[in-house]
């Protein structure tokens, strides 16, 4: 998916020509395990998209660099590998792009920008598979796909299919509007994440008339630029017993000191109703070190930890189950995160300030986001919506 023409990897794997020169080099990587990136402790969880290597793999690769990096014979080689167009995902059944590119200056902050765009659909669609796939992606820091539903009111005021940022509008609920929803999320984008492929028995849903909004985090890197993205689908054959939603915990109110190199920040939240749990994905900027997730018991103490990794901005990973993990309402989950704000950190672009919540890469976030499935007919209000405790008889 990395080492291919178009793909985040620098340099293309695609031919034993291609590969040969960098031979010791995917050696040394291998070796040290930077490569393939995973960064999730192996004590905690077991995880369906865990690209690691085994030692026997990496001794193999390492075997085959000693003796001289040798092709082999060519007809052992397995058949090219078959990609749909350039994308990650099967041969999309709609792609939804941005109508008009977005031109990114050379330098400077750049406000998150949105565009709207229309799905068209005249049906509810369930979708199995998706892609956001940038046209400069060397520009992205971050882009969220929101699904507005037809009944929505969120961003009504704001146009359509063209680029527009929070501070356009005089209106300042419309401005608030721009930085906060409740709707759902089709799927995130972060440098290194993955698409997302749901099971046969799950899919995202979009209802028929719905609207895409695309929310992009540009960084400007010294060069002009434009961006163009696109959205891939790939639609389920029938209607899932399933439906997948995004959610996250989140928290805006921490303040890191100067040249600390371990803080910590956490946040917490009791699921409403029955799920299956099934995926997630921490979001941090420069300063993130560590993060993990929690299930807690009712006193606050840690039952079970259900992922910890340490954290790599340029590699924001998404961490699948291996076994989807049912969960009964009123669990409370936790998600902790710790900062480096210190000289030793490399990324750091100023040890010598209080660090808060931001856009901006020099400030930081913590979102904890988690994908749970639950029955088709749920819709994300309705998740959120707590039944009543049932009256014990007299």
């Amino acid at each position: 998916m990395c080492h291919r023409r178009g793909e985040i990897a620098p340099q293309p794997f695609e031919t034993y020509q291609e590969t040969k020169p960098w031979a010791a080099s995917i050696r040394l990587a291998v070796e040290a395990k930077t490569m393939p990136p995973w960064f999730a402790d192996p004590r905690y969880g077991k995880f369906s998209n865990d690209p690691s290597l085994t030692a026997e793999q990496i001794a193999i690769i390492s075997k085959w660099v000693e003796d001289g990096s040798s092709e082999g014979s060519p007809k052992d080689a397995p058949p090219p590998k078959h990609w749909a167009g350039g994308w990650n995902i099967d041969s999309p059944d709609k792609v939804v792009a941005m109508p008009q590119p977005v031109a990114i200056p050379a330098s400077g902050d750049i406000e998150y920008t949105y565009e709207i765009v229309p799905t068209g659909f005249t049906h509810d669609m369930w979708v199995r598979e998706s892609q956001i796939k940038p046209s400069s992606p060397e520009h992205v820091h971050h882009a969220v796909v929101y699904i507005r539903p037809p009944n929505s009111d969120w961003l009504r005021a704001a146009p359509v299919g063209v680029p527009f940022v929070a501070s356009d509008f005089k209106d300042p609920k419309l401005r608030a509007e721009a930085h906060e929803t409740t709707t759902d999320m089709l799927l995130v984008y972060a440098p290194g994440s993955q698409p997302d492929h749901w099971p046969a028995t799950m899919a995202k849903f979009i209802p028929a008339g719905s609207d895409l909004v695309l929310q992009m985090h540009y960084t400007a890197n010294g060069h002009a630029g434009s961006d163009q993205t696109s959205v891939g689908m790939v639609f389920a054959k029938e209607k899932p017993a399933q439906r997948v939603l995004t959610l996250q915990l989140t928290n805006h109110s921490f303040v890191i000191p100067p040249r600390e190199d371990d803080y910590r920040v956490d946040v917490s939240g009791t699921l409403p109703n029955d799920c299956t749990l099934l995926s997630f994905f921490p979001h941090m900027h420069l300063r993130g070190k560590r993060f993990e997730y929690n299930l807690l018991n009712a006193d606050g103490s840690i039952q079970a930890t259900l992922l910890r990794l340490n954290y790599h901005f340029h590699w924001q990973l998404s961490y699948r189950l291996a076994e989807p993990r049912f969960l009964k309402a009123g669990t409370r989950l936790q998600a902790v995160a710790w900062y480096d704000n210190s000289e030793d950190n490399p990324h750091n672009p100023d040890p010598n300030v209080e660090v808060r919540w931001g856009g901006q890469t020099y400030e930081e976030m913590m979102v904890g986001f988690f994908d749970v499935a639950v029955p088709a007919g749920i819709d994300k209000e309705q998740f959120f919506v707590r039944k009543a405790p049932a009256k014990s008889a007299p």
